[in-house]
């Protein structure tokens, strides 16, 4: 294996849906001969691929199915996908908590796993007595741990905790003290799912440097899970991307988050121009019914022709059609506008917003409106729209990167350029009806 530290070849795990029944027992007892007769699993064969929004015919789906990808050493890599795709699956074959089905991976070091809060900790052992438990678990020693201690206690900041059992943790304080220990207890691999999400954004860069300096200094491998393109972006050098559980592509993060961003967009474009949007709240009156309809969301130039391509000097004009069947109070529309990193840079999520369309009450009907968006806004880079419906007790429901537009940069004119922003920015441009 040389410099790798992890492979992975034909990596495939299959998990059962639904309950136990008298059909389920009788699968259960073809499977056992089968493995005692050293046949193939028959559930393999009436397995599905993981498509979380289609209903299946068998109980039986790939959560993940034949991944095939190399580690090397002091390597950071992240893993992206949608919800479902297979990557928490993933980081639990590589931590041992789970077994595959088919396939095999090979790892070269010492493993230490965050995948979710508490993960490793015993709750009526205090943070010292779970400190050690850990170490102990990776194969340390006592006088190893012993110097290691004050470092740990102090990057976690729970120092007047740390006598506490750590049932009385908060969620955060889990974090910070399960991140500090698998960061500072020498692993050759360290595997962290999205539970850095729950610590604030303090200690958020302080963990995202941390990491960067284990690996770059002892060379520790380092695999991450975030539904933030910004931290992949920051932190990954290399980046894989997971779709119903099977791996779409692999190579350089900015690469990688610019197809899984596209993506999303052109599998919105298939089903946009009529997409009604799915009740989620129960019990209301709008439960059986549709109550409103995107008919369609565009941008143009000024001679009113669609494109995805504008120079930086030119008027963007947003169109949106929809339709209301209900009568409705508070109902809200917002649009938001993300860089190729994922980073929300515009918004109209604050008040007396000039995106939002203010109404108490709206009527049933079509509606069509369009606002300008000004010359010099934005920088040259990759820009993604997504939609934003909120009626108050019924509905929320944001439309991920519907479509996608590129900006090239013809100077700048002392106008506010947009490609990055640490909060949303707020523009006065109001919306007319057509």
């Amino acid at each position: 294996m040389s410099d790798i530290t992890i492979r992975i070849e034909n990596l495939s795990k299959l998990y059962r849906l639904g309950g136990i029944g008298l059909e389920s027992l009788k699968i259960d007892i073809l499977r056992n001969f089968a493995r005692l007769l050293g046949k193939e699993d028959p559930a393999i064969a009436m397995a599905e691929q993981n498509d979380r929004t289609a209903e299946g015919k068998s109980q039986f789906v790939w959560a993940i199915k034949d991944i095939n990808f190399d580690v090397n050493r002091g390597e950071i890599i992240g893993i992206i996908g949608k919800n479902g795709a297979g990557k928490s699956t993933l980081l639990k074959i590589l931590s041992r908590v789970a077994t595959p089905t088919m396939g095999s991976v090979k790892i070269r070091g010492r493993v230490s796993s965050l995948l979710e809060v508490g993960s490793g900790f015993h709750p009526e052992l205090t943070g010292r007595e779970n400190i050690y438990l850990n170490g102990s678990i990776l194969g340390m020693r006592r006088k190893e741990l012993d110097k290691k201690l004050d470092a740990i206690v102090d990057f976690s900041g729970v120092e007047r905790y740390i006598d506490t059992p750590v049932k009385r943790y908060s969620s955060g304080m889990y974090v910070r003290l399960a991140f500090a220990v698998a960061a500072h207890l020498d692993p050759d691999i360290l595997i962290v799912d999205e539970v850095l999400a729950v610590g604030d954004d303090e200690f958020q860069k302080k963990a995202i440097g941390k990491m960067k300096e284990v690996s770059s200094k002892d060379g520790r491998t380092i695999i991450i899970v975030s539904h933030s393109m910004s931290t992949i972006s920051k932190f990954a050098t290399r980046s894989i991307l997971l779709h119903q559980g099977m791996l779409s592509d692999i190579g350089p993060t900015e690469n990688i988050i610019e197809k899984y961003l596209t993506t999303a967009v052109r599998e919105r474009r298939t089903s946009y121009e009529k997409a009604q949007i799915d009740q989620i709240v129960e019990n209301t009156q709008f439960m059986e019914e549709d109550f409103f309809d995107v008919n369609y969301a565009r941008m143009c130039d000024k001679d009113g022709i669609s494109k995805d391509r504008f120079s930086s000097d030119e008027k963007i004009f947003f169109k949106i059609g929809f339709s209301v069947f209900k009568k409705l109070k508070g109902f809200r529309l917002l649009v938001l506008i993300s860089n190729k990193d994922g980073v929300e840079i515009m918004s109209s999520n604050f008040v007396e917003d000039p995106y939002l369309l203010k109404y108490e009450t709206i009527d049933t009907g079509e509606y069509n409106w369009s606002c300008i968006l000004p010359e010099n806004l934005f920088g040259e880079t990759k820009f993604f729209v997504s939609i934003s419906v909120y009626v108050p007790y019924v509905q929320h429901r944001v439309f991920d990167h519907i479509f996608s537009f590129t900006i090239d940069y013809k100077g700048y004119n002392g106008i506010l350029r947009l490609t990055q922003a640490a909060s949303p920015i707020k523009l006065q441009v109001p919306w007319t009806e057509k």
